[in-house]
């Protein structure tokens, strides 16, 4: 069992939408906020941005900015190479399976025009490395964004900034890694902060702790300030039916319970 203050606020279920694939990458958000959005700022990106795509097939007109500095040259190559041994020994038989493959075309075709990726480490305060960004750098001037933040472990460390930014941004989705571990600094975040939690996931590539805790949990929180959020707890189950998928397929599904 979790604890209670990582209930979410309740939100009308006709406001949830899941963006992104049904399994690690897609995510469940306030769908109100998708219009009112100029730019997708994503903290880690792996090789995975269907909700990215999604998300502007949705509001064209906003734009993706990604900062991470591990999928380079050789992130490419190696993942090239290994899917390509997969294929050759017809572990990859399904057309989803075929295409990723060539996930490198499908990456040059997103990230062009308005969409950037940038080679960048985030990074909690400002350093002189030009490999290196903090969130405040990434978002500048900017204002109406989704920031979305899956760093690692890292995540705990630019919690202060993403405080900072509250004015600018209209959501947030951020993972949790090692949660018992960093129970006081999510704690500490919640209270602090001015945004509203309106969902939690609990990813299935980890497993339970001893205590029933989730070793990663995924959470989306809005700014009330934009968008009106009941000043209650929700009731509701957690995975929701229709919405939250398992990250993981192959895996057992993790249900989500909070103490009393």
């Amino acid at each position: 069992m979790i604890p209670t203050f990582l209930k979410p606020y309740h939100t009308n279920f006709s406001n949830l939408i899941r963006l992104g694939r049904k399994s690690d990458g897609g995510y469940v958000i306030d769908k109100r906020v998708i219009r009112k959005t100029r730019i997708v700022i994503t903290c880690g990106l792996e090789a995975e941005w269907s909700f990215e795509k999604q998300f502007q097939e949705y509001n064209k007109n906003c734009k993706i900015l990604a900062f991470d500095h591990t999928v380079n040259n050789k992130f490419w190559a190696d993942r090239f190479l290994k899917d390509f041994i997969s294929l050759l020994l017809l572990k990859k038989i399904k057309i989803n399976q075929i295409l990723d493959v060539f996930k490198f075309l499908q990456y040059l075709t997103f990230f062009k025009g308005k969409n950037k990726h940038y080679l960048k480490k985030i990074v909690p305060t400002k350093t002189k490395q030009n490999n290196q960004i903090t969130i405040s750098e990434a978002i500048e001037d900017n204002k109406d964004i989704v920031l979305k933040v899956d760093i690692e472990g890292d995540e705990y460390k630019v919690l202060k900034e993403i405080n900072k930014n509250f004015d600018k941004l209209n959501l947030v989705i951020i993972e949790f890694h090692n949660v018992e571990k960093n129970l006081k600094k999510i704690k500490d975040f919640i209270n602090k902060t001015k945004l509203r939690n309106i969902h939690i996931n609990a990813n299935n590539y980890e497993t339970v702790d001893r205590n029933g805790i989730p070793k990663v949990i995924e959470m989306t929180l809005i700014n009330p300030k934009k968008f009106k959020i009941k000043n209650y707890k929700s009731k509701r189950n957690y995975p929701i039916k229709g919405l939250d998928f398992k990250n993981y397929k192959r895996g057992p599904e993790i249900k989500i319970s909070f103490k009393k």
